[in-house]
């Protein structure tokens, strides 16, 4: 099932249980896609695309969470950690810190990489392997670690 097909069931949920929080998350999913297939001429969304629009928008709520509670607006706050909580059970399970790890292990040794010269070739690979099972910033900083 697509995640256009499951964002509008959950809409639907969201709306029975007049969870507004969701709601709004859920709908700015959906409008997202629908700006991305629009964007396409009609095109299907590819799951790496959805995952990508996923990834982004949890990413946004974390950077407005962030820039609030820096601002002691923590009513603010509360509903972006709130909506990336929502978003983020549409993304594929996230890896562990020590199943990223033994992943990186594996890609640096398929690529040949030996020093943080070869962090790009690492994380071409790093991005395209785990894509949607963790954020860029925790497999760059494993990536990192590794290398060094």
């Amino acid at each position: 099932m697509s995640l256009e097909i499951t964002i509008s069931d959950a809409i639907k949920d969201a709306m029975r249980a007049k969870d507004k929080v969701a709601l709004d998350a859920l709908r700015a999913v959906k409008s997202q896609i629908l700006m991305l297939k629009t964007e396409a001429k009609g095109a299907e969304v590819s799951e790496e695309q959805e995952i990508a629009i996923l990834q982004r928008m949890i990413k946004q709520r974390k950077d407005s969470y962030d820039q609030f509670t820096s601002q002691n607006r923590s009513d603010l706050a509360e509903v972006e950690e709130a909506q990336s909580k929502v978003i983020e059970q549409f993304l594929p399970k996230q890896l562990t810190p020590e199943e990223l790890e033994e992943a990186m292990k594996n890609i640096i040794a398929e690529t040949g990489a030996e020093s943080a010269k070869d962090l790009g070739k690492v994380m071409g690979m790093a991005g395209k392997t785990l894509a949607g099972k963790s954020d860029g910033k925790s497999i760059s900083d494993m990536a990192k670690k590794l290398l060094s």
